[in-house]
C-alpha cells in the first residue's frame, strides 16, 4: 500500500517531470509517455494522479509558478530588519531577485506562459495568482515598513516596490534575449547595484543612503 507521503512525492515527481518536458518541447510537442520517463514512473501511473495531458500541464503550470513565487518571497526576507546598511540589504535581495528571474526554470516558466496561453486562457489565473503582483504586494508591505521607520522618503509604497522590480528586471529581457543567453553573476550583480543605487536617489530619505558619484 503506497503512503499517502509516498503519493505527494509521486505527485511532485510528475509535476516535475512534466514541466521539464513542457518545456523543453513545447506542449503540442510533449507526450505523457516522455514526462512519465522524465518522472521515473509507468505512464499510468500519471494519468491517475492527473486524468490527462491538459490537466497536467494546467497543474505543472501551477505548481511551477507557486515554486518559483516561494523563492521571490523568501529573498526579501533581508527587508524585514535590513540593518544600517540599506542599501547594501537592497543589493543582496535586489542579487537574489535577477539570479531568480534569469535562472532556466523561470525562463522557461515565462515562455511557456506566452506560447500557451491563447490555447489555456486560463493559465493567466496561475500568473497572476503566483506572479510578479504576488511578489510586489509582499515588497511594497516591506516598503512601507521602511517608509514608517524613516529609512525611505514617504511615499506610496505599491509605486516603490513596481520601481525596484522595473529596475531589477527592465534589463534582463534585452540583456538575455528573451531568455535565450545566459547572464553571469558578475553581471547580474551590476544590475543589481545599479538598482539599488538608482532606487535610493529617488526614494531614499534625504538620499542618504545613495552612492555618491567619485570626485
Amino acid at each position: 500500500m503506497v503512503s499517502a507521503r509516498g503519493r505527494i512525492d509521486k505527485r511532485q515527481a510528475i509535476l516535475d517531470g512534466a514541466f521539464t518536458v513542457f518545456a523543453r518541447q513545447g506542449y503540442a510537442q510533449a507526450c505523457v509517455q516522455e514526462i512519465a520517463n522524465e518522472a521515473g514512473v509507468a505512464k499510468p501511473t500519471v494519468y491517475n494522479h492527473l486524468t490527462d495531458k491538459a490537466t497536467l500541464f494546467r497543474h505543472a503550470i501551477q505548481a511551477a509558478a507557486q515554486s518559483v513565487l516561494d523563492q521571490r518571497l523568501a529573498a526579501l526576507q533581508p527587508l524585514t530588519e535590513p540593518g544600517t546598511d540599506l542599501r547594501a540589504t537592497l543589493e543582496e535581495v535586489g542579487h537574489h531577485l535577477v539570479r531568480l528571474h534569469a535562472d532556466d526554470r523561470s525562463c522557461a516558466l515565462r515562455r511557456l506562459l506566452y506560447a500557451e496561453l491563447t490555447h489555456f486562457p486560463d493559465i493567466l489565473d496561475f500568473a497572476v495568482e503566483s506572479g510578479p503582483h504576488r511578489l510586489s504586494q509582499a515588497l511594497a508591505d516591506r516598503m512601507a515598513r521602511l517608509i514608517l521607520a524613516g529609512r525611505l522618503r514617504a511615499t506610496d509604497p505599491d509605486q516603490a516596490a513596481e520601481h525596484f522590480l522595473a529596475l531589477l528586471v527592465g534589463p534582463l529581457e534585452p540583456r538575455s534575449h528573451m531568455g535565450t543567453r545566459q547572464i553571469g553573476d558578475t553581471e547580474l550583480r551590476k544590475i543589481a547595484c545599479a538598482a539599488a543605487d538608482t532606487f535610493l536617489r529617488a526614494f531614499g530619505a534625504e538620499n542618504a543612503n545613495a552612492r555618491q558619484p567619485a570626485e
